[in-house]
């Protein structure tokens, strides 16, 4: 979390994390056999397997958030990433009509516990990172967002908020290629970004477009990279 996010921007991700769940119940809602079963933009996902994995998340990140309230600790999943893992691929064998259950039932439980965090909660520690409730909340919306694209159902990057864009550059900074300081332009905005040490290589973009290609996701716009081409970026932090 930047040093310089404060009570009211926590208020402000609340407000954003509530407009995804809209944007993901309204794409689960419209979920049938055949669409679960195309593929995601994920490799080797089907949506079945991305909307098993939102439902996974949602609810694990919100119970960092119940635990958190009530002063105690507990993991973000039981049994680590093996379970994480096993649970999406039993997940993905859902039919249609229980995937828009299960991620309706997880959606609207994970908003009431966010509704239920207040100004002075946003501290409690967490086990998501060994950090602050705050950054469980925006790991949730870095998710909610990317996934909600990931989808293939319509929303795509394009449909990222600048403040989102914001956010994700500032948390996907590390994945600055090693020796290189990435200067990322907006082509759009007055957003300008620097990340990492050494020889410059700078990749002008729509903000959007940027965002998505340092999440590595495809930019649906044109990038242009100096020099060329787009660098290989670093693992996700």
């Amino acid at each position: 979390m930047a040093l310089t996010e404060t009570v009211a921007d926590d208020a402000r991700v609340v407000d954003a994390v509530l407009a995804a769940h809209e944007r993901l119940g309204a794409l689960a809602a419209g979920l049938t056999e055949e669409a679960v079963r195309a593929p995601s933009a994920l490799p080797g996902w089907s949506r079945a397997h991305l909307f098993s994995h939102i439902e996974g998340v949602c609810r694990a990140l919100a119970r960092q958030a119940e635990y958190a309230l009530r002063g105690e600790l507990v993991e973000v999943y039981d049994g680590g990433r093996p379970t994480r893992d096993a649970a999406i691929e039993a997940g993905a064998a859902r039919g249609a009509d229980e995937l828009r259950e299960a991620v309706a039932g997880a959606l609207a439980a994970a908003g009431a516990v966010w509704r239920s965090v207040g100004p002075d909660d946003w501290a409690r520690p967490v086990r998501y990172r060994d950090g602050e409730l705050r950054a469980a909340l925006r790991a949730w919306w870095r998710e909610a967002e990317i996934h909600g694209a990931d989808a293939l159902l319509g929303p795509g990057p394009d449909d990222w908020s600048r403040a989102f864009c914001d956010h994700a550059l500032d948390f996907l900074a590390p994945r600055a290629p090693e020796g290189a300081r990435l200067v990322l332009v907006a082509t759009d905005g007055p957003e300008r970004r620097a990340f990492g040490t050494g020889e410059p290589v700078t990749v002008r973009g729509r903000l959007t477009d940027l965002t998505a290609w340092l999440a590595g996701r495809t930019a649906p716009g044109p990038l242009d990279a100096d020099p060329a081409p787009l660098p290989e970026l670093g693992p996700w932090p």
